[in-house]
């Protein structure tokens, strides 16, 4: 059941209900520090690995770190959507939505919460992100205005994932799911231009590489922190502020009147 009070009382109500759920994602932070820990600090590790052991930038000029860094950064928030998709299929299947539904409250709280609370995690993973790239020399040229419009694209690359990740953790219904999107979303991030230029790959591949909307967010970031990136001088390429954009947009279009329509059906 949820509440049908007319005008402002129903706004308040909403807001004060999503504030709740909020909390109540946040709770578990406290309770499951170690998978909140590991969050975070997986992708420092990848980030070393590629910048120490691997090795990357491939076909890049200029130096490999400043290149590195932000590609990581885009690939860090299209990663969470795996995150995202087990704490929902987790919640669906130990009847917490199902306790919700029977409370006098306003149904869509339950995805404001997980949306607000995956936000803030974000925000808290792109914070360490960018303070292990400056310890490891990675530097913005462009200003603050500059810097804080690339965040502000990396976040919106993660809101669309987020709404991306909860519709399909519904769709799936089980947390042993989650497994097979990884399968799908691992080969995806790597498919970009995180680790090497566009330029330096086989023709048919590369163009691909410059269509993927992680690599849009990675370009459109590169030129705004003012890193070395490749010089393909493509559509793409030129216009990768405008694709980092409009790719999350379209996603987000897509997906969260999906999950939104979805999780109302599981409400009835």
């Amino acid at each position: 059941m949820s509440t049908t009070t007319a005008g402002p009382g129903r706004i308040g109500w909403a807001l004060a209900d999503s504030w709740t759920m909020t909390r109540r994602e946040l709770a578990h932070w406290a309770r499951q520090p170690v998978q909140v820990v590991v969050g975070l600090v997986f992708p420092v590790m990848l980030l070393l690995m590629f910048n120490y052991l691997v090795g990357g930038g491939r076909g890049v000029e200029g130096d490999n770190t400043e290149f590195l860094v932000p590609g990581m950064l885009a690939l860090t928030m299209a990663f969470g959507l795996e995150g995202t998709m087990l704490a929902v299929t987790q919640d669906l299947n130990k009847g917490v939505v199902d306790r919700f539904r029977s409370m006098p409250m306003v149904s869509g709280a339950v995805l404001v919460g997980r949306s607000a609370a995956d936000m803030l995690q974000s925000v808290a993973a792109l914070a360490v992100m960018t303070g292990v790239g400056y310890a490891l020399g990675w530097r913005w040229h462009n200003g603050t205005a500059a810097a804080l419009g690339a965040l502000g694209l990396l976040l919106l690359l993660r809101f669309a994932m987020l709404w991306t990740g909860i519709q399909l953790a519904m769709v799936a219904g089980r947390p042993e799911m989650v497994q097979a999107v990884q399968i799908l979303v691992w080969p995806v991030g790597f498919l970009s231009n995180v680790f090497a230029t566009p330029e330096s790959m086989p023709g048919p591949l590369g163009a691909a590489v410059e269509w993927n909307p992680m690599s849009a967010t990675a370009t459109a970031v590169r030129d705004l922190f003012g890193n070395p990136g490749g010089s393909s001088g493509s559509w793409a390429a030129e216009h990768a502020g405008l694709l980092a954009v409009l790719w999350p947009v379209a996603l987000i279009a897509v997906f969260f009147p999906l999950a939104v329509r979805r999780f109302a059906r599981l409400s009835r």
